[in-house]
């Protein structure tokens, strides 16, 4: 199994098909110390960032702060050192907390723990079938749609910071409730969101020689600190004093950490973990994926589908063996790395390396910073991540395509990502195939012989096998009929029951049923089949027989 891993690993590293320059340590331009002090302070940004979504996300699976900011580090590592993308940033997330929140209510946090493990070699496993290639079928109005409902939500998780620090309970599945901040402290909480947003806008005009949102968050910070605004700050969140993560078994018996018994080590276990593995591993994945690709546009990079996968299984193997809450590729601190310049993994190991010096050292100084400076860091985040031209252009795409935009857009902020990406995809390959079933028809004309040709156009599949057999006159037809597929493409076995089938009707009708110009694909799933008789083999175009009839009875029709 290791072997079979490394094996894959490394074909992915050398795969021809997966731009080479993303390995690379070095920038494309090299490095230099302006490179090196971009890459740093682009760390140092997205550090900053994760502070107050892994504390917010572990209040939102029901386990310790440390607990998160733990999984933040390590998968932010990992997949930073062996990822498939420079410039991704991934950690502890909303979309795989609420997932897990039902799990350590029921069974406590050290099944939480034993499911990340689960769902690491989970992920791995799908990394070295190559399984990632397959987020290719997403559509782009489903990106779209992901890009536009992840930007809400990340909108939406900021309303929490808005609230009365300390009023939120926990209700054993996650943090709610709350009273919202009322009067001057709402007006001082907005002004620095405002103040924070307006920095960061006008930053990159006046210079780039230190990251927009890290100058934001220093600014509005210091203002704070010396004045002594009475204003929410990450401390008011949650200790994120802790020292190093240090390794932990989570299966075997007795009690564990935080008070939480064991999982034990029995099929029992399994069956009580998988279901959520599975699903964790699925977001996870998706999240990651869609992520990657939108970092590739960000960049100009491809590939790297396969090797993400097996990262993120790594990361969160490991995760899980130092008490931590799994996490995958984040989209919002991914979109604040490249706009402040990362490039390469240098900026990813910086920003986890960051964040445990502030979880080690720093935490004293950190826990002063106002929640205000980092949420005004996620609303712009959010005004850059939403796809904006998607609202003008609804109107322009056809109607499916909008239906999928709004579609998955309302089940990513209602639901979760993954089961909006699959419903975004089912709903677009119905409509492809429905529009495809609609192309299905024929030219008809006869031969100087007499004989009677159809020439169909379009696709031969479920979707257009009943539009098919409605194209032929079984009994105006003469004795000699000949089908010519020369433009059309037999699919599928309900291809195959629509051809035997008027076949068969021929057949019955005592007249002769020829098919042409089948192309080699089609030939030889009619050839498995059983379904074909060779008449003659003269076909200089298609290297194959020019005329088949056709066996009936072979699917039970006739």
């Amino acid at each position: 199994m290791v072997r079979s891993i490394f094996h894959s690993f490394t074909q992915n590293l050398t795969s021809k098909n997966m731009d080479i320059t993303d390995l690379r340590w070095m920038h494309e331009d090299g490095f230099s110390v302006a490179r090196v002090r971009i890459e740093l302070l682009s760390g140092l940004t997205v550090a900053l960032a994760l502070v107050p979504e892994a504390v917010a996300f572990a209040f939102v699976a029901g386990v310790h702060p440390l607990v998160g900011l733990y999984a933040a580090f390590i998968v932010g590592l990992i997949t930073a050192l062996i990822g498939g993308r420079p410039g991704m940033i991934s950690g502890a997330t909303g979309a795989l907390a609420v997932v897990m929140v039902a799990l350590v209510a029921q069974h406590g946090v050290e099944y939480l723990f034993a499911t990340v493990v689960l769902m690491g070699f989970i992920q791995i496993f799908a990394g070295v079938m190559q399984w990632g290639k397959f987020i290719r079928l997403v559509p782009h109005p489903v990106m779209l749609g992901f890009v536009n409902g992840l930007a809400i939500v990340i909108f939406l998780a900021q309303m929490t910071q808005f609230k009365v620090p300390g009023t939120m309970v926990d209700t054993g599945h996650g943090m709610s409730g709350g009273e919202w901040l009322s009067g001057m402290p709402l007006i001082m909480m907005l002004a620095l969101v405002a103040a924070t947003m307006a920095i960061i806008w006008v930053m990159p005009r006046l210079t780039r020689t230190i990251p927009a949102p890290l100058a934001g968050i220093g600014i509005v910070a210091l203002v704070v600190i010396v004045t002594g605004m009475d204003v929410p700050r990450v401390g008011d969140l949650a200790s994120i004093q802790g020292g190093f993560p240090m390794p932990h078994n989570p299966f075997g018996d007795g009690v564990g950490l935080y008070g939480t018994a064991l999982a034990p080590f029995t099929l029992e276990t399994l069956y009580i973990i998988a279901p959520y593995a599975v699903i964790l591993a699925a977001i996870g994945l998706i999240e990651s994926l869609l992520t990657l690709n939108l970092v590739g546009d960000m960049t100009n990079k491809r590939g790297g589908a396969s090797q993400e996968c097996i990262a993120q299984g790594v990361a969160n193997t490991v995760t899980g063996f130092f008490a931590g809450m799994g996490g995958c590729a984040m989209i919002g601190q991914s979109m604040i790395n490249v706009k402040s310049g990362g490039r390469t993994r240098v900026a990813g190991i910086a920003a986890a390396v960051f964040l445990l010096l502030f979880i080690v050292v720093g935490s004293s100084l950190i826990e002063l910073i106002p929640l205000a400076a980092l949420v005004g860091v996620m609303f712009m985040v959010v005004i850059g991540t939403f796809a904006w031209n998607s609202l003008t252009i609804l109107r322009k795409v056809p109607l499916t395509d909008a239906f999928v935009i709004l579609l998955v857009t309302v089940v990513t902020v209602y639901e979760d990502l993954a089961v909006a990406v699959v419903v975004g995809v089912i709903v677009s390959a119905l409509a492809y195939a429905w529009n495809n079933a609609r192309r299905i028809h024929a030219k008809i004309y006869s031969t100087p012989e007499g004989a009677r040709v159809y020439q169909v156009q379009g696709p031969l599949f479920f979707g257009s096998s009943e539009g098919f057999a409605e194209l032929f006159d079984v009994q105006g037809d003469p004795a000699e009929v000949i089908v010519d597929f020369a433009d059309s493409r037999v699919v599928d076995q309900s291809a195959l029951q629509a051809i035997e089938a008027i076949a068969g009707k021929y057949e019955d009708a005592g007249k002769r049923l020829q098919l042409r110009h089948l192309s080699p694909d089609c030939h030889a799933l009619l050839t498995r089949a059983g379904h074909l008789v060779v008449d003659s083999d003269d076909d200089p175009d298609y290297e194959l027989a020019v005329n088949y009839q056709v066996r009936t009875g072979i699917l039970g029709g006739h």
